[in-house]
């Protein structure tokens, strides 16, 4: 089956107000930068995002949050977007914080079939205990805190421990982005680029995968593939250009020593 589309624009087509999407990347590496700037052309808002944060200010997902088209995110990391701060302790977002693996087993739990499952972290904390703030109020009140969570023993090679129940994720649309990928959907991620998003195209009810290569069924080694095809609903090959702009979210640099020129030479 060809899965291949025209357009990114045509590819989110269908995203209406108040979806859930799963989206793949961790801070700015692997982000499906092209559809998410095509959902913002697109107009859909009132969004529930999944993510493992929400991009910075200007770039990724903080184009959505900056256009006030995200309702809801579900996080374990937020602190590079000043908006996105603002937003939350202002009362216009609400925000559900998951410890990181928790999110990852959330995401994938749901792309496998699996309602829920038992944890230890968190465990003796608010994530199990409740009351952990998801949104306030323009004057800084909680209006809606986390729920308790149902906990249990079990015997361990340590002996009895105590842990947490969470539930799976699953979204209406999953957004992910691979380094190469075939006709078929079958995707390949390069590095550090596979970080969430093999956990985003297994949550989503409807996958959408931009590719920086496309190839030929056929063409990729089957011992290589990260997300089989049976995940991906649809194919949006990049441009050169639109493959090429990935953005650094940070850069950190040192003085030189006093006896190095600005070419490293002594």
């Amino acid at each position: 089956m060809d899965k291949v589309v025209r357009s990114a624009a045509d590819a989110v087509a269908d995203i209406g107000d108040g979806a859930s999407l799963a989206v793949g990347g961790f801070g700015l590496c692997g982000i499906p930068s092209v559809l998410i700037e095509a959902v913002l052309e697109h107009g859909a808002s009132d969004l529930e995002v999944v993510s493992n944060n929400c991009g910075v200010d200007g770039w990724g997902l903080g184009r959505l949050l900056a256009a006030k088209r995200i309702r809801r995110m579900v996080s374990s990391y937020v602190g590079e977007n000043k908006e996105f701060a603002r937003q939350y302790l202002e009362g216009e977002l609400e925000l559900e914080l998951t410890p990181q693996g928790t999110l990852a087993e959330r995401l994938r739990a749901g792309g496998s079939g699996i309602p829920a499952f038992y944890t230890a972290t968190g465990v003796g904390t608010q994530v199990a205990d409740g009351g952990l703030p998801w949104r306030y109020d323009a004057n800084g009140q909680v209006v809606l805190a986390s729920p308790g969570k149902e906990t249990r023993t079990f015997r361990t090679a340590e002996g009895e421990k105590p842990f947490v129940l969470e539930h799976a994720i699953v979204c209406d649309f999953g957004l992910v982005r691979a380094w190469r990928g075939d006709r078929h959907g079958n995707l390949v991620y390069r590095d550090s680029a596979r970080n969430f998003n093999p956990l985003a195209a297994m949550a989503g009810r409807v996958t959408i995968a931009e590719v920086e290569e496309l190839v030929q069924p056929g063409d990729l080694d089957p011992n290589h593939v990260h997300t089989p095809g049976v995940f991906v609903h649809r194919v949006v090959p990049l441009t050169r250009e639109q493959a090429a702009d990935k953005r650094i979210e940070k850069v950190t640099v040192r003085p030189l020593p006093d006896d190095l020129d600005e070419e490293g030479a002594a």
